[in-house]
């Protein structure tokens, strides 16, 4: 493929401030009619596949982290393959599709609410089934995304996840959240130099993608985005399983990619993993955690200046502009990965 064209990843990934301005200026007002929803549940349930799921990972750190509620991550087939029923109620259901046409989470929505769950849905497609199937929904404002990555509506998606959390009581503040976007919009600003981590990773067998904690999110997402555009061997795991066998996989030609937000509880493991992995004569690229996770890392790509609640809406951007610029450096279209399409449908 030729690099001379702007391809519509890269043009979607600058699309992220306003598509996230247009998305919490929608959203932040709905706080009210989420919590009276959530009136009387105890729990969440996250309903998501692909890069819903990852984007749900966020939610169940966030919600727990800052919520204070149990939030777990459902597995549809118990709905759609099993037909298993159980008892729901004190569950808030949440549903998260992009296009929310996804037929295996609109069934998994519904069968949550026909076992006694509340349901909402957060998605782009506004008048979706999905939509429909839930009794408050949450529509981001992305746009049409024509790449089938996605960028904008994962980080949107997070940013509803934001204002969920915020509805279910959260100890944070409402105005930080509203200065992503302006956050992100410098970060896309900021000089960032992808080339040499583009000429190496084009050159391995592999990568092990990793994070911890709120930051786990980014790292998954990151992987998969590598895996779907640059069809890379690429492993997305939280530091803590990472050291718990796979690390031996990290070497000469599998280097590790390493996320953390510049402040919080797992930004020290985050840069003890970095210099295990340099010592063991490997290579580690940091994106975020600071001076301190560049310093102990081979190289690394700076990350927004956020509270590590939303650094994982700005630890993405770095990762979204370093998987098209490897695309292109492979010779592969971005856009139009091979065996993929916009909705996936699962039996």
């Amino acid at each position: 493929m030729s690099g001379a064209r702007t391809t519509y990843m890269r043009a979607e990934i600058a699309e992220q401030p306003e598509a996230l301005r247009a998305t919490i200026g929608a959203l932040l007002p709905r706080t009210d009619e989420a919590a009276a929803l959530a009136r009387g549940t105890r729990q969440v349930l996250l309903i998501a596949r692909g890069t819903s799921d990852n984007a749900a990972v966020y939610g169940s750190y966030l919600i727990q982290a800052r919520a204070g509620r149990l939030a777990t991550l459902a597995a549809p087939s118990i709905a759609t393959a099993y037909r298993s029923r159980m008892d729901l109620s004190g569950v808030l259901a949440v549903a998260l599709s992009q296009s929310g046409r996804t037929e295996e989470i609109v069934q998994t929505l519904a069968w949550a609410r026909d076992c006694g769950a509340r349901a909402l849905a957060i998605t782009n497609g506004a008048g979706s089934p999905l939509e429909q199937a839930a009794e408050v929904a949450f529509v981001t404002q992305a746009g049409t995304e024509r790449a089938v990555p996605a960028t904008k509506t994962f980080t949107t998606q997070l940013a509803a996840l934001a204002v969920l959390a915020i509805a279910l009581g959260a100890d944070v503040d409402p105005g930080e959240l509203r200065g992503v976007p302006d956050e992100i919009e410098a970060l896309l600003a900021r000089p960032t130099d992808t080339e040499p981590l583009v000429s190496e990773l084009a050159a391995d067998d592999g990568v092990v993608v990793s994070g911890r904690g709120l930051a786990y999110a980014a790292a998954l997402e990151l992987a998969l985005k590598l895996t779907e555009a640059c069809y890379l061997h690429a492993i997305g795991l939280s530091y803590a399983d990472l050291l718990h066998g796979p690390i031996a996989v990290v070497d000469r030609r599998t280097p590790a990619i390493l996320l953390a937000a510049d402040s919080g509880p797992t930004l020290d493991g985050t840069v003890d993993l970095a210099r295990r992995v340099t010592g063991a004569g490997a290579r580690a690229y940091g994106i975020g955690g600071g001076d301190r996770l560049a310093a102990a890392c081979t190289r690394a790509l700076p990350g927004p200046r956020l509270p590590e609640w939303l650094a994982p809406m700005g630890l993405i951007v770095p990762g979204q502009l370093l998987t098209e610029a490897l695309a292109r450096k492979l010779g592969l279209d971005p856009d139009r990965p091979r065996g993929l399409s916009k909705v996936t449908q699962t039996a």
